[in-house]
This record gives C-alpha cells, sequence and structure tokens, in this order.
C-alpha cells in the first residue's frame, strides 16, 4: 500500500481522537470485547440502512426534478431519472431512491398551489411526515406560496431550506446588459440579499437562502449549502446524506473522506472481536468479512468502482481506460476480496506495533491484551491508508473530467 498522503498523526492527537470517540460511544466501554463488538456492529448496520427522505418542492417550474437528478448524479434521459420539463410534470410525491444508497431517498413533489395541490392543504397531501427536510425551490422571488409553506413546515418543527435555481441563466442575462460592469460576485450577492430581505419581510426569521444551477451543481452556493445540512442534520442521517452526495468537488470528497475516517475506529475494533479467525502465517485474529465490506464501501463512496467509473466515462465522454490512468495507488482498482484483504494485513502488521501500544493504553475494551491490540491497530492502520490512497485518486479523477470541462 502506498504511503499515506497525509501527515502522520502524533500520539497525542491520536490519543485524543480515540478519546472523543470513546466517550461518544458508551457501549464500548464495557470490559467484554466479543459483547462490545457486537453492539457496535449493530451500530453500523444501523447507520448503514438509517432512512433519509429528502422533500423538493416549490411552484411548477422551478427545477424541482432536474435538481433530484443532480442530487443522485443522474442525467435527466438515464432512466431511472426524475421526468423533466418546462411546465409542471410531478402530479403526485414522486420516490426516486438514490442508485447507490437506497436507504437515501430523494421526493419530488408536486408544484405547490397546482390544481390538485391546493397550499392550504399541501401539506397534509405529500404526507409530511415521513420527510426529514424540505427544500423550496424557486426561479425567482419567493412567492407568497412559498412563504406559507415554509412557515407550516417550520410550526411543524421540521427543517427547510431555501434553494434561488437557476442563478446561471440571471448570469447569463446580466452580462449581456452590463458588459462594462459585470461583476459576478456582486450580482450574486445581490439575488441572495433580495431573497433573504423579501422573505424577512414576509416574516421568515433567519432564512436560509442557497442560489445554485442544476447544470452545474458545484458552483455557487451548493458547498455552502452542504456545510450548514451537515451541522444540523442528526450524525446518522448527516453520514447518510454526505456518502450519497455526487463526488463534484474537493470539499466533497474531503468531507467524504472525514465521515468515513471518523467510524475506522469502530470496524477495527469489530474486526478483532465476534466472528475474528486467526490469519494464516501471522499472529493476527480479524473478521476479514468486516474487512472486506469497509474497503467496497471506499469504493462506492468516492465513485472508483468499477460501474461508477463506466457511468461516469459515459456521461462525460472520456474513456473509462484514460480515467483509470490517473488513478496512482495500484490497489485501489483492485477486486477486494479475501486474498487480497489477507495480503494487505500482511503488509500492515510489520507496521502496526508503532500503534499497538497507544491501543492498549488509551481503548479500554482491550485492556492489556497485546494480541488484541495488534490486530486493533493493523486493520486501523490498514483501513487508513486505503482511505487515504483511494480519497486522493477520487481527486486525481475528479481533475481529469474538470480539464475535460475546461
Amino acid at each position: 500500500m502506498t504511503s499515506t498522503k497525509r501527515p502522520t498523526e502524533s500520539n497525542e492527537e491520536m490519543k485524543e481522537d480515540f478519546a472523543l470517540n470513546l466517550e461518544e460511544e458508551g457501549e464500548v466501554k464495557s470490559s467484554n470485547l466479543n459483547k462490545a463488538a457486537e453492539a457496535i456492529k449493530k451500530s453500523l448496520k444501523e447507520m448503514e440502512n438509517i432512512p433519509l427522505n429528502i422533500a423538493i418542492t416549490g411552484e411548477s417550474g422551478t427545477g424541482k426534478s432536474s435538481f433530484v437528478n443532480a442530487i443522485r448524479s443522474m442525467g435527466d434521459e438515464e432512466e431511472g431519472s426524475a421526468a423533466t420539463g418546462v411546465v409542471e410534470t410531478t402530479e403526485e410525491p414522486m420516490r426516486y431512491p438514490h442508485p447507490k444508497y437506497p436507504n437515501v431517498t430523494i421526493w419530488d413533489l408536486p408544484g405547490i398551489g397546482t390544481p390538485n395541490f391546493k397550499a392550504d392543504r399541501y401539506l397534509q397531501s405529500v404526507k409530511f411526515s415521513q420527510y426529514d427536510f424540505f427544500i423550496i425551490m424557486s426561479s425567482g422571488r419567493f412567492k407568497q406560496n412559498d412563504i406559507e409553506l415554509a412557515k407550516a413546515i417550520q410550526a411543524m418543527g421540521k427543517k427547510f431550506y431555501f434553494v434561488r435555481s437557476k442563478v446561471d441563466s440571471d448570469l447569463h442575462a446580466s452580462k449581456k446588459r452590463r458588459k462594462k460592469t459585470y461583476n459576478e460576485e456582486n450580482i450574486l450577492n445581490e439575488i441572495r440579499q433580495n431573497c433573504i430581505q423579501s422573505l424577512e419581510k414576509e416574516g421568515i426569521s433567519d432564512p436560509k437562502v442557497f442560489l445554485l444551477s442544476c447544470m452545474e451543481l458545484e458552483k455557487y452556493d451548493f458547498n455552502k449549502m452542504l456545510d450548514t445540512l451537515k451541522k444540523e442534520l442528526p450524525k446518522h442521517k448527516r453520514h447518510a446524506f454526505l456518502l450519497s452526495l455526487p463526488n463534484l468537488s474537493r470539499p466533497i470528497l474531503e468531507k467524504k473522506r472525514e465521515a468515513l475516517k471518523k467510524d475506522i475506529w469502530k470496524r477495527a475494533l469489530t474486526s478483532c472481536g465476534v466472528a475474528a479467525v486467526p490469519i494464516p502465517g501471522l499472529c493476527i485474529a480479524c473478521d476479514v468479512g468486516i474487512l472486506i465490506d469497509a474497503m467496497i464501501d471506499y469504493q462506492k463512496a468516492f465513485g472508483l468502482d468499477e460501474q461508477s467509473l463506466q457511468q461516469l466515462a459515459n456521461k462525460t465522454g472520456i474513456d473509462v481506460s484514460e480515467l483509470k490512468s490517473v488513478i496512482k495507488s495500484p490497489l485501489v482498482l483492485r477486486e477486494i476480496n479475501k486474498e487480497f484483504v489477507i495480503s494487505l494485513l500482511g503488509r500492515g502488521a510489520a507496521g502496526a506495533l508503532r500503534v499497538a501500544e497507544l491501543a492498549l493504553n488509551w481503548i479500554p475494551i482491550l485492556g492489556s491484551i497485546a494480541a488484541e491490540a495488534l490486530s486493533y491497530s493493523t486493520t486501523s492502520q490498514m483501513l487508513n491508508e486505503f482511505l487515504e490512497d483511494i480519497a486522493e485518486d477520487a481527486v486525481q479523477v475528479l481533475n481529469r473530467v474538470l480539464q475535460s470541462s475546461v
């Protein structure tokens, strides 16, 4: 495995990380390794399957369906995409599961104020209670229907966010009108402040407004919106949301790396408990299946599995072999199977002793059991290095795609 791309954590930093995680997970403080490993395994499974339902709503013609497709990294003409058009195309709440993460569902709701969905009965008609948060879209000034909907959502204790769509069209029109004085940042600020002020005048307190273009989702306020959702979503829902995001920018890739890194200690601890078996030729006992699942998850999250790379090639027109050519780590494109993982464990065992002592001192569940500490540190190191490699290679693939779009 290639060396990690980031500076090695100091012992103090690693101790702090372990301490914070242990404080968050009370079940790990038990002295029974198998019991704790089973509890963590259950927690990881629940996190993987936790449902997240995102509702996209607003008046007709605001680009709701295009946003549903873009957030799922799908084109408007792909099989399974939401139907788009210049008039209202959604006649009832439409469910669109994420193609990679079926626990994440984007709902394309009919436009508020359409004949079958009057404003005063809208929330009841679309089964309001099943959604985790709402995104209210408008392609111009937010209308009275949007404001009344926001107030109703707020009264019921749900989160909502305003998205001003099609700002690329506004900028294009502005550029044609103001050829000498055109300033993109100033125009975006003007649009944003105008939206905020008009919403505040209507009684919406501290409205969260984001400017987006479904044609160029990674631009404008998209990362700002992600940061807001990351702060406001519950922990497990946040994890599901982050992993499901399209790999459009370096900030998104970094958010995914951070989210996955936080759970490595859990996977490592679980791998040396419950179903752990001795690895031939090594003084390590690990649940290889757990490690296989983790590494496959990393490939999927960063879009470097075979299917994702082929889809990206089809979408961008770049040959898949060219996308693969920028991937530096020889391990990232390998098939993840038992033999592959065991070979990595063998390499990792040699360097794991440097953190085994830390594991003994800072993970109560391991106590003074040297073999379990070595197993933990070996698998932890292996997953950390694989994650860093695949995150860095995802950046290389993104850079290649961005170069072709210039």
